[in-house]
């Protein structure tokens, strides 16, 4: 594809479609077909259930967590079991404060608002949010200076569901604001497995009980993950296997994609190959290896650094980040050559 080609490409537009469409269609409806998880959606199954004897509005609901974990499923959930529409926005969409407030004003009682990546609001969008979530009220300045009026427009009693991968960012005013919390965890392999067998039915994948343990095991505990993944595997395997996932196929499918046994990807290593070759395994801060690698530091926080803590390849400290001896055991690198550069591998 000449390089002109490649900034309006309609076929890469109706594949984002398709799998926007696709993620709909793998997305549980209601607690029961959910996975995983089974203490929040415990938790939140019963304040449902509370909330809806009492005819009022569930509290409002804060999901926290890495990428990929089901914090926008829960927030659909959560509105088809309230019986309520949902209404979708993100942080960094709402720029002015008219912006949050047209929204506000224009929804019905028991309605529920799902602000993803809440931790990226405006502070003056923000503010907004302050009396709307606790007194269901809006106040509006009319004028500046010595003629500014105030004036409180109430609004209809709605649930907040906000979602972000960074709750230590959010303010301290808005945090207290949530009634509840929910702190999402990376799946067990034997949910994730449940996951890609239930996908699997629904796209008319034929995978076996091995193939969808191999993919579970490199998923890094992230549905979101094991749902890629098998659509990629799926294709290997239509090509190259007679259309039927086998622990062979998604082995050798995964090894295509660059992935290794334990689930990390070429950017993992590379992250950890910085910090041992570059930094002598650290202590290293995290803007000096996003420079290293060349990425932005919010993609490696976000989509690197969780896993890798999680699994025990990464320690962070208070003067950085240090790779562990499982880091070097796992790349194979002696501990004594910590260090000395070479070549980052490529992505």
């Amino acid at each position: 594809m000449k390089k002109e080609d490649s900034e309006f490409n309609p076929l890469a537009l109706e594949h984002d479609e398709e799998e926007v469409q696709l993620r709909r269609d793998l997305r549980p409806k209601t607690f029961l077909e959910y996975i995983g998880q089974k203490q929040i959606v415990e938790m939140l199954s019963i304040a449902v259930e509370a909330a809806k004897k009492r005819g009022e509005v569930l509290d409002h609901v804060l999901l926290y967590g890495p990428p990929g974990l089901g914090k926008t499923t829960l927030a659909h959930i959560i509105a088809h079991e309230m019986e309520m529409p949902l209404i979708h926005t993100s942080g960094p969409a709402l720029e002015k404060g008219g912006d949050l407030l047209s929204i506000l004003t224009h929804m019905e009682n028991g309605n529920v608002l799902f602000i993803d990546e809440i931790h990226r609001l405006p502070k003056v969008v923000e503010e907004f949010l302050y009396p709307a979530m606790e007194d269901f009220a809006v106040d509006i300045i009319f004028d500046k200076g010595m003629n500014a009026r105030s004036y409180r427009s109430k609004l209809e009693p709605f649930t907040l569901v906000g979602a972000t991968t960074r709750a230590g960012l959010l303010s301290a005013p808005l945090r207290e604001r949530f009634g509840i919390f929910c702190s999402l965890d990376f799946y067990s392999e034997k949910d994730v497995e449940k996951v890609i067998l239930r996908s699997a039915v629904i796209l008319d994948i034929a995978i076996d009980k091995e193939g969808a343990q191999e993919i579970a095991r490199r998923a890094r505990g992230t549905p979101r993950i094991a749902n890629r993944l098998l659509r990629r595997i799926r294709d290997y395997a239509q090509v190259r296997a007679e259309g039927v996932i086998t622990r062979k196929v998604a082995d050798d499918a995964l090894a295509l994609e660059g992935i290794d046994e334990l689930g990390l990807t070429s950017l993992d290593k590379r992250f950890l190959n910085v910090i041992i070759q570059f930094y002598k395994g650290g202590p290293v801060g995290l803007e000096a290896i996003a420079a290293t690698l060349q990425e932005e530091p919010d993609t490696l926080v976000d989509m690197v650094e969780p896993f890798l803590l999680k699994a025990g390849f990464l320690a962070r400290t208070s003067s950085g980040r240090k790779a562990t001896e499982l880091a070097y055991k796992h790349l194979q690198i002696p501990s004594h050559k910590a260090g000395k550069q070479m070549e980052l591998p490529k992505i």
